[in-house]
């Protein structure tokens, strides 16, 4: 998941420019990666404008965000069109998709949302199973996850080791769109199942990004 390259006036030319010279020299070093990318403020806009309107039900949020994630997905592809896979990955791939995907010799895919209720958190895990993966890195806007919300609570603590069961008892039990969480409860189940591990981050810091990814010690938190 791709975050900061929407501001408040626009789009984050620099971090674009930093985070592409970043997964370019992983993927030279001979790594692989599977970008998953949100809706971000694009989303968030649109579904506030909505309900100033109408009162929308949650199937139709979930389609403005899968919009919002197509596009913003649409731009990393472009950027990385040399590199990546050339089909967006915007449903969940059937077994014959998946082998051509197997066959090709690409270092990087790109995926948006696929169906309402279908979180891109829920995505990426589905998509680690699929391709053999054991750790997914959530780039989002917080360096660890914490004992309670740090945006209401100036005594929240950060975790830095958590269990996905324990994880699950500090966030809702349920997937509503917009969820503020760094892996909303629904991924989060499915990730135990799957014994897929998550990195937390910040997704701005990128030399913080590469201890996780070589798996070095990182700034953040790892549920597992």
């Amino acid at each position: 998941m791709i975050p900061k390259f929407q501001e408040e006036d626009g789009i984050n030319l620099a971090y674009l420019k930093a985070f592409r010279a970043f997964l370019k020299s992983q993927m030279k070093a001979g790594r692989k990666f599977i970008v998953v990318v949100g809706g971000g403020k694009t989303c968030r806009v649109y579904q506030k404008e909505a309900g100033k309107l109408t009162k929308p039900s949650d199937r139709m949020l979930d389609w403005i965000g899968i919009r919002a994630t197509h596009l913003n997905a649409s731009l990393i592809q472009t950027i990385f069109e040399k590199e990546a896979y050339p089909e967006l990955i915007d449903r969940k791939p059937t077994v014959e998709e998946l082998k051509k995907m197997f066959r090709e010799n690409i270092s990087l895919y790109v995926a948006g949302g696929w169906t309402p209720g279908w979180s891109t958190d829920f995505i990426s895990m589905n998509l680690a199973s699929m391709f053999g993966a054991k750790e997914v890195i959530d780039a989002g806007d917080i360096r660890y996850v914490y004992d309670k919300d740090p945006k209401k609570f100036t005594d929240a603590k950060p975790i830095k080791r958590i269990s996905w069961k324990d994880y699950r008892k500090l966030i809702p039990a349920d997937w509503t769109p917009g969820l503020a969480a760094p892996i909303d409860p629904v991924a989060s189940k499915f990730a135990e199942k799957a014994g897929i591990t998550a990195k937390i981050l910040r997704g701005d810091d990128l030399q913080n990004m590469k201890k996780a990814v070589e798996g070095k010690i990182f700034e953040g938190t790892i549920i597992m």
